[in-house]
């Protein structure tokens, strides 16, 4: 079992909440500038840093099986083929991977992608949860159940990714660590105050406002089977208790992912490079390895919609 020593960068780089234009300049000045640490000693992921092909040569040595959970219900499937696709390409390339997909349209399925070795992939059918608020609020839920059983008896680490997004370069076994999250592309290195963060003191997303480091996209985020499934089983609680009381944080899920990881500081942070879509907010990253169709389409007209097949 790797934990967080193995993840651990060594580095004097500071925090990057305080760093915005990262893309301007020649590539080797770009990758003096990245910070490669956070300021509670984790490491934050760059793919094409050193300590991410150190990191790479060591899980080299080890056979490591890795869960991808995605959920795939309603009009979401549509996306499946697409998602299935390029992780075959460029997720963990080399190494085991079981494909978890929570799904209410198994014939999206059909014909199966086609899946090299070591690849495989486990159908878990859920009821179908129409609207997306609906599914915003119960994911965390199906993922903590899924985790649960059958997930944790068969894989080491597990990711949670949103199905509509598309893999456009690797993502390798720099990844790996005890608990992940990804920085959201829009928020990285703006200041504290303009983070989304649920400010209803009602809530229990609430966060004040001398707390939080970053703000966490939802797009992806994974670690150890145990660390996952914590904090699914504790947001999806969350969740429930705001809703008995009648209310919805702002960001649905992702306020209760941010809260939690407040609380439970993630031990390796993933750049933007991993959870990235166009728009004039995001942050210029070396490269962009996982792009967010969805959130690319929701800025999109119809007609161009159309033409990317959103």
């Amino acid at each position: 079992m790797v934990l967080f020593p193995l993840c651990k960068l060594l580095s004097d780089a500071e925090s990057g909440s305080e760093v915005r234009d990262i893309g301007v300049g020649s590539v080797e000045e770009q990758q003096q500038r990245l910070p490669l640490e956070t300021s509670w000693g984790a490491p934050l992921v760059w793919g094409d840093s050193d300590g991410s092909a150190w990191r790479r040569a060591e899980f080299a040595h080890r056979s490591v099986r890795t869960g991808l959970l995605t959920l795939a219900v309603g009009p979401y499937s549509h996306f499946l083929r697409r998602f299935l696709s390029s992780a075959e390409l460029y997720f963990l390339p080399g190494n085991t991977v079981v494909y978890y997909v929570l799904t209410d349209s198994p014939r999206a399925l059909d014909p199966p992608t086609p899946l090299g070795p070591g690849r495989e992939l486990r159908v878990v059918p859920v009821a179908e949860m129409p609207g997306w608020e609906r599914l915003a609020q119960g994911r965390m839920a199906l993922l903590a159940a899924a985790i649960k059983e059958p997930v944790r008896h068969e894989v080491e680490y597990v990711f949670c990714m949103d199905v509509d997004q598309e893999l456009v370069a690797p993502v390798g076994a720099e990844i790996l660590g005890e608990l992940v999250a990804a920085l959201h592309p829009e928020l990285y290195g703006m200041p504290r105050h303009t983070f989304p963060y649920e400010r209803e003191p009602t809530s229990l997303a609430q966060v004040e406002e001398d707390e939080g480091d970053y703000y966490y996209t939802s797009e992806l985020y994974g670690g150890l089977c145990a660390e996952v499934y914590a904090m699914a089983r504790a947001c999806s609680q969350l969740i429930l208790q705001d809703q008995e009381k009648g209310l919805r944080a702002r960001g649905l899920e992702e306020s209760y992912l941010n809260r939690y990881l407040i609380n439970r500081r993630p031990t390796c942070v993933l750049s933007p490079e991993y959870s990235w879509w166009d728009s004039a907010l995001a942050a210029d990253v070396p490269t962009r390895r996982v792009v967010s169709l969805g959130r690319q389409c929701d800025s999109l007209e119809p007609q161009k919609r159309q033409e990317q097949d959103c």
